[in-house]
């Protein structure tokens, strides 16, 4: 692998830069850290990318994706990264649009895909029951076909943004009596349909970004429906590699790993950083190391991608140790923080209490324990790599 960028790798790192400086305000910043208007400035952000052409580069061309290079993605991810800019929200994007390219006929794409594009359409995902977590195939949700529509009944669990919802896409059991991963569909459901509810769940960071949803005999056309009766879960697992490409945030980690590090610089204790302790600094070397052998993963998964396939086994282990990094990133951005982190800080300011970062490294450290069970738990993706890695 040719790690050097060429003069014109280089021409688009500008280019890139450039579009970051201007795009990326402090005022979009700060509303997109305020749930209240989160939203609407996530629409925004989404809508500048657009606009360059640059917000689905996972896409193909002729649906509006960026053609970009490996190394284009690399540079794009890195530097966004870096600017502290955000993702796209994957789960129109990044998430069902692959599925509706792969497996949607020509009415669906047309239909859904410029909608995801113009961020017109905000999307969840629904997966998880109370019951079927990493055990998906266990999934209740029922789908009953009635004339033209199919009738819903059941819940969904831990769906994020579910409140902001236009549209979700759903797993649901049209058939029992077979294997458990048969008889699943794949629908998309609109959330504006009588008979769909939502309840938030409240979670320890204070954050209001998990929901439950209801179905209670919602009708659901069957042109809204991906694909054959039946494989949807051989749908599910396509979109399950994106995802988890996704989950491991390796260029959202190397930032989080050099804000620690300039922050362990900057704390001292009896006039030495605690950057020169050599228990700290070992364990940030050690993440480094980590974080740079599943970099190259990344990139081999990218190459997959850019020539047309579809990333195999090493999506489970990129999700598998890109949420260990995220956790171990967390957690030595608490310790830099030392006891400021082990308080509810609510409504102190910073003047009153501690650490400008104390409050905020808590939080992601609170959330970031979920890390390693969405997207299939970190048990599961060791089990995919014992099986088709290893052959054991």
């Amino acid at each position: 692998m040719d790690t050097q960028f060429s003069q014109e790798d280089l021409a688009f790192r500008d280019e890139v830069r450039a579009f970051l400086d201007k795009a990326w305000t402090d005022e979009l910043k700060t509303r997109l850290s305020n749930l209240a208007t989160m939203r609407d400035a996530t629409i925004e952000w989404q809508r500048k990318l657009d606009a360059q052409g640059w917000l689905a580069p996972n896409w193909p061309v002729e649906h509006g994706g960026t053609g970009w290079s490996v190394t284009q993605t690399f540079i794009f991810n890195s530097e966004r990264a870096a600017a502290g800019a955000p993702d796209v929200m994957p789960f129109g994007v990044v998430m069902v649009a692959p599925v509706i390219i792969a497996y949607g006929n020509d009415e669906q794409k047309a239909r859904f895909l410029p909608r995801i594009l113009s961020s017109e359409d905000w999307w969840c995902q629904g997966y998880s029951e109370p019951g079927a977590g990493s055990d998906l195939a266990s999934l209740k949700c029922r789908a009953d076909r009635d004339g033209d529509e199919y009738v819903i009944n059941g819940s969904k669990i831990w769906t994020t943004y579910a409140q902001y919802a236009d549209w979700i896409f759903c797993l649901v059991r049209t058939d029992s009596s077979g294997r458990k991963q048969e008889g699943i569909t794949f629908l998309l459901i609109d959330m504006k349909s009588p008979g769909v509810s939502v309840r938030p769940i409240d979670t320890i960071d204070g954050f209001h970004h998990l929901n439950e949803v209801f179905f209670d005999n919602v009708r659901v056309p069957v042109e809204n429906r991906i694909g054959e009766e039946g494989k949807g879960w051989t749908y599910a697992k396509s979109l399950l590699v994106h995802e988890r490409l996704s989950i491991a945030e390796v260029a959202n980690s190397k930032r989080g790993l050099q804000e620690v590090r300039e922050l362990a610089r900057r704390e001292t204790g009896g006039g030495v950083s605690l950057l020169q302790d050599p228990l700290f600094a070992q364990r940030l070397t050690e993440t480094e190391i980590q974080l740079m052998a599943v970099e190259y993963t990344e990139l081999r998964a990218l190459a997959a991608i850019a020539e047309g396939q579809e990333p195999g086994p090493e999506s489970s282990l990129l999700k598998l140790q890109g949420t260990e990094i995220q956790q171990a990133v967390q957690t030595l951005r608490m310790d830099v923080a030392g006891y400021y982190s082990g308080a509810l800080q609510g409504e102190l300011s910073v003047e009153e209490f501690g650490h400008d970062y104390a409050d905020h490294a808590q939080k992601q450290y609170f959330r970031g324990r979920a890390s390693s069970i969405y997207g299939g738990s970190n048990e599961v993706q060791k089990n995919i790599t014992a099986k088709y890695v290893l052959g054991l």
